[in-house]
């Protein structure tokens, strides 16, 4: 996946508010709270769930005439939604990070056993599809010894996670070295996925179900890994299945 460098816009201002004006400066006025007619929030809609396929498919890098040919409108009809590709890419994933983050907060929830709840996030993560969607800066972020630094192996895939010297709090790597999908309220939302899936990790590493060296990055990498696009709904879904399965048993602790 690739993010071109920008200034991002609220997306969610810009496609719940007015129309970009022709003649205007290119935004949309967010103070506006007009309801979108009939036919318009079908447009959006339309544009969005193609956004997710086409975005899951060829990953972030896809280009808006693909996604305008998916939704089976014009290119122009996407653009006055998103008057930028960066800002339906921040949307997308801005919804793709909140999703996770419910389900993350369910598993924590709904299941008492650890490694059943790590298990429970994992398998309706993937099932979901949510690994050909996640967030770029998320994806960014890796694991670091104390005053090293720790190399992008591949910028489009490979999550880092960084800890603080002497604390082992994670945090996002700065936007200089994360790129440009970052703004305090999206910075929030990540923030508050790695920390929901931290304490999966935790709670299952602390009752001795999961290999103390994995990482709330390796958590992500697996989501990543095991959803496959293949032109296949069934055979996707299988090969999802049997790949988690194998990863899930990669993880889990072992008897000495």
């Amino acid at each position: 996946m690739h993010i071109q460098d920008s200034h991002w816009t609220s997306a969610s201002a810009i496609a719940s508010g007015g129309a970009v004006g022709a003649a205007g400066n290119g935004r949309g006025d967010s103070s506006r709270t007009t309801p979108l007619r009939v036919d318009a929030q079908r447009n959006l809609e339309h544009v969005l769930r193609a956004a997710r396929e086409v975005f899951g498919e060829l990953g972030y890098g896809a280009p808006m005439e693909d996604v305008a040919r998916r939704a089976r409108v014009g290119v122009g009809t996407v653009y006055r939604r998103f008057p930028s590709k960066d800002v339906l890419v921040r949307r997308i994933a801005e919804e793709e990070t909140s999703r996770l983050t419910d389900q993350a907060r369910s598993a924590l929830g709904q299941e008492d056993e650890p490694w059943s709840a790590l298990s429970r996030f994992l398998r309706t993560s993937v099932a979901s599809g949510a690994g050909r969607l996640l967030p770029p800066q998320v994806l960014r972020v890796g694991v670091a010894d104390e005053g090293e630094g720790a190399a992008l192996l591949d910028e489009a895939r490979v999550p880092q996670q960084r800890t603080q010297p002497g604390t082992g709090e994670l945090r996002l790597v700065p936007e200089e070295s994360a790129g440009s999908l970052g703004s305090g309220d999206y910075d929030a939302g990540a923030t508050a996925l790695l920390e929901v899936v931290g304490q999966l990790v935790d709670r299952a590493r602390a009752a001795g179900q999961l290999r103390a060296d994995v990482s709330v990055s390796d958590v992500l990498l697996v989501i990543a890994t095991a959803a496959p696009s293949l032109p296949d709904a069934a055979q996707q879904a299988a090969a999802s299945a049997r790949l988690l399965d194998i990863l899930l048993e990669g993880l889990r602790s072992r008897p000495l």
